[in-house]
């Protein structure tokens, strides 16, 4: 219909979403009887620390704990690998498999449609497998997907292969954030997240370039290629210190 219509779309989603948040109401900003509202703004204010200290202490928090350190750093390497393969794929698409415009968009769609499946039997599969077989299931596929998305030999098997990304893609995020929340403390959460996804995000730029240039060099099939091989160098040193972490996990007393 219109090149600009998908991104209009999407503003007017965001814009959506910051409508329903809005309604949402924090007890912990009830003010007390009497109390002015810009009484009750200064002591708000006072009671939160410099962004700069908040961000270190989640920095701190972070660093000190094994396994969710680890997965930050997992999820770095692993983002910086997306994006390194993610960089070239309209490339690959169009030029190699010959996809118009509606047919790359039915692409992207089925690798939706694979993270809307994991989304709604994630939870299954997980209580079923256990989260530490789910996470290191799901970063083993992920890493052979991409291998097969560097050699899709037509369109099909390309979008079965980001359907399947998608799919386990989501059950990395259900359990990730799953133990996010059961570990860090509550009043703590959204500084220790606040640097995991900067951490975890913060090398996608980067990726994107090394995509740009590997593509450049060695062809459009390349990124993947390079990027699956690297997800599996990393998931094989990080399995280790997942399985310890974890067994050290379920050792520890609860609060």
């Amino acid at each position: 219909m219109a090149a600009a219509l998908p991104f209009g779309l999407d503003a007017i989603s965001f814009a959506a979403s910051a409508a329903l948040l809005a309604t949402l109401r924090d007890p912990r900003r009830r003010r007390a009887p009497g109390e002015h509202p810009s009484t009750r703004r200064g002591r708000e204010r006072d009671q939160q620390p410099p962004m700069r200290a908040a961000i270190a202490e989640g920095l701190r928090w972070l660093a000190r704990h094994r396994l969710l350190r680890t997965l930050a750093l997992l999820l770095a390497l692993n983002t910086f690998c997306w994006q390194l393969g993610n960089v070239s794929l309209i490339l690959l698409a169009t030029q190699k498999l010959g996809l118009d415009a509606p047919g790359y968009g039915l692409l992207l769609a089925a690798a939706a449609l694979g993270s809307l499946l994991g989304g709604l039997v994630g939870a299954a599969v997980i209580e079923r497998a256990g989260p530490l077989p789910a996470l290191v299931a799901a970063l083993l596929t992920n890493a052979a997907a991409f291998v097969g998305i560097a050699l899709s030999p037509n369109a099909v098997v390309l979008g079965a292969l980001l359907a399947v990304t998608g799919f386990v893609t989501t059950l990395w995020n259900l359990v990730t954030v799953g133990l996010r929340q059961e570990i860090v403390p509550s009043g703590l959460l959204g500084r220790v997240n606040s640097v995991y996804r900067m951490l975890g995000w913060g090398l996608m730029p980067l990726g994107a370039l090394a995509g740009g240039l590997v593509a450049h060099g060695l062809g459009v099939r390349a990124p993947y290629l390079v990027a699956g091989g690297l997800r599996g160098v990393v998931l094989l040193v990080a399995v280790p210190v997942l399985v310890s972490a974890m067994r050290g996990l379920r050792r520890a007393p609860v609060d």
